[in-house]
């Protein structure tokens, strides 16, 4: 616009002289005495600025407008600077705020990300034994979710209760592996005191010791702000440290205590796990099976009254409901773990070749545990029983294994 007005300005003068000179034409022709010697000449000059008259007139009232435009803004300028340049928006944020720092707000805010729930819900499946109706759920919620562009908090708070062993944490390790997120594992039995658990999750304030390093979550958001972050036994952590967590649920951030920086958990996702009123929680969700209105406002009304903080249940976006193993559930569990435990020796397992009766005797022994007995008590039982054979399979230089029960004992043999 300034270069419009310049260019008026300075075109001003001429078209002062053409209104002018057409005026004195326009006299010249009805009032110009007659036996002039230059009369011929005259008329012709008259005669053709009196055709172009309304044109010279029109080009020359819009130089005018113009001109008065631009003084108009110019003198305006600081009275008004959402008018300048054009740029209504950009103009009133570089005068009331940090443009440049809303401008990398914005661009760090999460994409919509669209997933298929049903491939997610069949790799959950196939690692979570016997809770196909939680991994359904999960992996429809996670969808919904992800494919929301504009959240403000975390793309999911979801509550995983029931009995141990059942896969709640294992859940949460197959979501991060299926999803490509880093996992933030926390055992929140470890932090049952209140300050001191505090400053190890969200940091020392200065002037304390270990000020100079971030909290374990803090520093882990910020490394990978799209995390999987698993609070295993949440019930088990200090007052304190749960209420720490509502910024996070609530208003998408956390603040690190060293240098006061807010940490992003817009694209994260919380997977909390409880082993609270677990027979209530089970009964509640056979009972209000078809009816989720009614099974949320029970189970909530069940985990309050078994000491959870109704600030902490309200954050909740979905609890999910963990039915205790049997039968075949059980043995598909143990199975997966001496699986797991001959490949973490760096062998690998016969096709059929895990002896039934091996499954069975670890089951029985787990059994004897009764319903405390967790996923950890089931390595344990495979440590004891397998361990030493399969370092004896290594060392002879073996690759590929079967497990059989002789004499009471399991022996690793080599396949043939």
């Amino acid at each position: 616009m300034r270069w419009l007005t310049s260019l008026a300005a300075r075109l001003m003068p001429l078209a002062f002289l053409l209104i002018a000179a057409t005026a004195v034409a326009q006299f010249w022709l009805q009032h110009a005495p007659s036996g002039l010697a230059i009369d011929g000449y005259l008329d012709s000059a008259s005669a053709f600025l009196g055709k172009y008259a309304w044109w010279e007139m029109g080009v020359s009232l819009a130089l005018w407008m113009i001109f008065f435009m631009g003084y108009f803004r110019e003198r305006h300028r600081v009275a008004y600077p959402d008018l300048v340049d054009g740029s209504r928006i950009m103009d009133i944020l570089d005068r009331l705020t940090n443009r440049s720092a809303l401008e990398a707000k914005l661009a760090s805010q999460p994409e919509a990300i669209f997933i298929d729930a049903e491939q997610l819900a069949i790799a959950l499946k196939a690692k979570v034994i016997g809770q196909n109706g939680a991994c359904d759920d999960m992996a429809a919620q996670i969808r919904r979710r992800l494919a929301l562009k504009q959240r403000g908090k975390p793309v999911g708070v979801f509550l995983l209760a029931g009995p141990p062993g059942t896969g709640k944490t294992y859940l949460a390790k197959c979501l991060g592996t299926a999803l490509q997120r880093k996992l933030l594992h926390f055992d929140m039995t470890q932090f049952s005191s209140g300050g001191h658990g505090a400053t190890q999750l969200f940091g020392s304030a200065k002037g304390y010791v270990g000020s100079d390093v971030y909290g374990k979550l803090t520093s882990g958001l910020r490394d990978a702000p799209d995390a999987v972050v698993l609070l295993d036994e949440i019930e088990k952590a200090h007052a304190d440290v749960q209420k720490n967590f509502l910024t996070a649920w609530n208003d998408g951030f956390v603040t690190e205590a060293s240098d006061g920086k807010q940490i992003s958990t817009t694209q994260a996702i919380f997977i909390l796990t409880t082993n609270a009123a677990t027979d209530a929680l089970q009964s509640l969700s056979e009972l209000h099976a078809n009816d989720s209105d009614e099974l949320r406002r029970t189970s909530t009304n069940a985990l309050r009254e078994s000491g959870f903080a109704p600030e902490i249940i309200n954050r909740l976006d979905r609890i999910f409901f963990f039915k205790p193993l049997s039968g075949l559930d059980v043995a598909r569990v143990v199975a997966l773990e001496i699986e797991s435990m001959i490949k973490s020796y760096g062998l690998n397992v016969s096709l059929g070749g895990i002896d039934p009766e091996v499954l069975y005797d670890m089951m029985r022994r787990q059994g004897r545990l009764g319903t405390a007995a967790s996923a950890r008590d089931l390595v344990r039982i495979a440590e004891e029983s397998i361990a030493d054979t399969l370092i004896e399979a290594k060392q002879k230089g073996h690759t590929r294994v079967s497990l059989v029960t002789v004499d009471g004992r399991v022996i690793a043999r080599p396949e043939t």
